[in-house]
């Protein structure tokens, strides 16, 4: 096979996190395999006679946590002239986000890998796609009623409420009943009734971490991390203070893949992160997955690497 070039969507590279960012981890093993790399970012995107390109800069990365990349000139590429592409754009979810990926169906169409497919990032919230496993889904309700989440936090006394297209932990709250600040939460989070929120009941085994497992192909890597939150707080997110520590999957954690992975398989989700706490799946995350690189350093892995070859097989199979 000639050399493989690939594109990677993604946040500005100069602003990452090298010790934590799985885009990097990824870029790292592309080079190994001895890939050329570009990087460009959603607003590079831009539709000429009917033909998609990015503003392209080619980018060398380096596993080094003060010096990790170097780019080159931008360069206008066709994206039919990439063999894969990575989306790794964090969120939000937002018309962007999705306008990106009518942009990235173009250059399906024409044959190139995109990683996750475009239309499955369109159709699978990653705060609703779990409920079509509910075998493996907390009691939920979704709804922008607020009456309504009033009465599932009095049934079921503790609850965490969010949006359907935040990350990090950002806007996530913990409410009982009785709490003095439940009018004042939902009424934000809701816009006054007119937005769609997630209320899950509290799970109290989130001191025991919130467990992120990675999905491969829809087989999962035999370790998860382990998000314990911070003394006092509620929040299994690494970005709100969260410690990551790795842990051998469970027989529950096991038995939660195998119940999803046909429908991942099926949707061409290649690379998914699940969330789960205790017994159950609380998101399914689909974007940019994130964590190899603590699980790769805690167990002497190369989750890349085994996405990688994944991803090679099928550029093969593509010829």
């Amino acid at each position: 096979m000639d050399t493989i070039k690939i594109g990677v969507l993604m946040d500005d590279i100069a602003v990452i996190n090298p010790k934590k960012d799985s885009s990097l981890a990824m870029m790292l093993e592309a080079k190994r395999r001895g890939w050329i790399t570009y990087t460009f970012d959603t607003f590079d995107m831009f539709i000429d006679n009917n033909k998609v390109y990015a503003r392209s800069a080619k980018t060398e990365v380096f596993d080094n946590m003060d010096d990790w990349y170097v780019k080159s000139n931008f360069e206008v590429v066709a994206l039919e002239d990439f063999n894969v592409i990575l989306m790794r754009k964090n969120p939000p979810f937002d018309m962007n986000y999705i306008y990106a990926t009518y942009l990235l169906e173009q250059a399906e169409n024409t044959g190139v890998l995109v990683v996750n497919k475009t239309q499955s990032l369109r159709d699978c919230n990653e705060k609703l796609f779990s409920l079509n496993f509910p075998n493996c889904l907390p009691k939920t309700l979704v709804s922008a009623n607020q009456n309504q989440i009033r009465a599932f936090i009095k049934t079921q006394k503790t609850v965490v409420v969010k949006p359907l297209d935040g990350m990090g932990g950002h806007d996530v709250f913990k409410l009982t009943h009785g709490d003095n600040n439940i009018d004042e939460v939902l009424d934000y989070l809701t816009h006054q009734g007119k937005r769609q929120i997630i209320s899950q009941i509290f799970l109290a085994e989130i001191e025991k971490g919130d467990k992120r497992i990675l999905i491969i192909n829809a087989q999962p890597i035999d370790y998860a991390l382990a998000r314990i939150p911070a003394q006092g707080g509620f929040k299994g997110n690494l970005a709100a203070g969260a410690s990551g520590v790795g842990q051998p999957l469970s027989k529950r954690d096991y038995y939660l893949c195998t119940q999803i992975a046909p429908t991942l398989k099926a949707k061409g989700l290649m690379f998914v992160g699940i969330d789960v706490i205790g017994d159950y799946i609380t998101e399914i995350n689909v974007t940019s997955p994130t964590c190899i690189r603590e699980l790769d350093a805690q167990f002497g892995l190369n989750i890349a690497g085994v996405l990688f070859a994944v991803i090679e097989q099928k550029l093969k199979q593509k010829r």
